[in-house]
């Protein structure tokens, strides 16, 4: 028997009974739709999380005061070392190995007013070079001045929601604003930077450093952001911050230092593993669209038992009868694939369309596996009632029981 002449028998079949065909495609289509989908949300979301941590800057590693460590006994005890970061060791660091530059973060909340109008927000103390390790822009005016950071200059830049708080519609730069006790100038207003992370520029107040320290009464540094020389430069930079650090704090061991790749490649694992679970869960649902070809078919062989055996009695083979059924079920899942990826492309597009923050993400493997997933159900759960209908006996089969 011919391809075409099989072919033409399964298209036959399956539109002699149009119902029971168009319901097992709206099955398999809706299970390759949701391996695709799954996936390409997993992977929207490991891209997401990328991209919000290349905001925070390039080539990044954070640098945080004290060291958890277990200390023995029942747990979960934890030992925490109380040696700050001070100025003087950031200042250190810029002579590091591999570094390129760094911002100082002091950080704290107080109260800024203009005129009649207060709000209380986060303000962060830091250096000239934040801007740039940050890859932040202005709106307007300048950025904190270049200079020695042990020197506190009242000025202040504004971020843009703080801005229009407090000034309104009235020219921000140039203003005076008092953050505490103290009256700073405003020298710039922050470009909008949106969410990075669950956080926002927008609605707080930079000022120097050695201002920030003053004005909370602390020496201590919250964070110190470096920015290696490159990516190939991260791990020489992060051993050269622990030796300078450990050199300074009497041989102790007394800092974090975390890479943004560490990050990222921690994120990425788990989303992988995530999407990879997700499109397990999709590919079930593949499996269960295969058992529902199964019932089809072999219904599909009761009902057409005297078809089969007239074939057999002209001289049709065990693997030719075969042959009919397989086809027939993988046209099914073979169609209703076609249908699936069609209705996830068309899914994603939307999505994407309406939601611009949060991007769904086919990867290339999803299509692929949708298929080998959908085609292999219909061979395996197809077979059975193939080998079925190729075993019947011609002449019982002719009498159609």
């Amino acid at each position: 028997m011919r391809l075409r002449d099989t072919l033409g028998f399964a298209f036959q079949a399956l539109g002699s009974h149009s119902a029971r065909t168009w319901l097992t495609l709206l099955a398999v289509g809706l299970g390759t739709a949701a391996v695709v989908l799954l996936s390409a949300l997993g992977e929207g979301a490991r891209a997401y999380v990328e991209d919000e941590f290349t905001q925070l800057g390039t080539h990044l590693l954070i640098v945080f005061p004290g060291r958890n460590e277990t200390t023995g006994g029942p747990p979960p005890l934890l030992g925490e070392t109380a040696r700050d970061l001070t100025l003087d060791d950031a200042l250190a660091l810029t002579r590091a190995r591999g570094v390129a530059r760094l911002a100082p973060l002091s950080v704290g909340q107080a109260k800024v007013s203009a005129g009649s109008r207060e709000r209380e927000v986060n303000i962060i103390g830091t250096t000239a070079d934040f801007l740039g390790v940050r890859h932040l822009s202005m709106a307007q005016g300048q950025f904190l001045p270049p200079g020695d950071p042990t020197r506190g200059h009242a000025v202040v830049v504004l971020g843009k929601t703080l801005a229009s708080e407090l000034f309104g519609h009235h020219q921000a730069v140039g203003g005076w604003v008092r953050i505490g006790e103290r009256r700073f100038r405003v020298t710039g207003i922050l470009a909008d930077t949106g969410q990075s992370l669950g956080d926002t520029l927008d609605d707080l107040a930079i000022i120097p450093v050695a201002s920030a320290q003053a004005l909370f009464n602390s020496p201590g540094l919250f964070r110190i952001l470096v920015e290696a020389r490159g990516r190939s430069a991260l791990p020489g930079a992060e051993a050269a911050i622990k030796d300078l650090i450990r050199a300074r704090h009497e041989g102790e061991d007394d800092v974090t230092v975390i890479t943004q790749d560490a990050m990222l490649a921690t994120f990425d694992k788990i989303l992988k593993a995530l999407t990879l679970a997700v499109a397990g869960i999709g590919a079930i649902s593949l499996a269960v669209a295969g058992v529902l070809i199964m019932n089809v078919m072999l219904v599909s062989v009761s009902q057409r038992t005297a078809e089969v055996g007239l074939l057999k009695a002209l001289g049709a083979a065990q693997g030719q009868v075969a042959a009919l059924f397989i086809a027939e079920a993988l046209l099914l899942a073979g169609a209703g694939t076609l249908a699936g990826l069609g209705l996830a492309l068309g899914a994603v597009q939307g999505f994407n369309g309406i939601f611009t923050s949060f991007q769904l993400v086919i990867p290339a493997w999803a299509p692929i596996a949708a298929v080998a997933v959908s085609l292999g159900s219909g061979l395996v759960f197809g077979l059975a009632p193939a080998l079925r209908a190729a075993r019947l006996d011609p002449v019982v089969a002719l009498t159609g029981r």
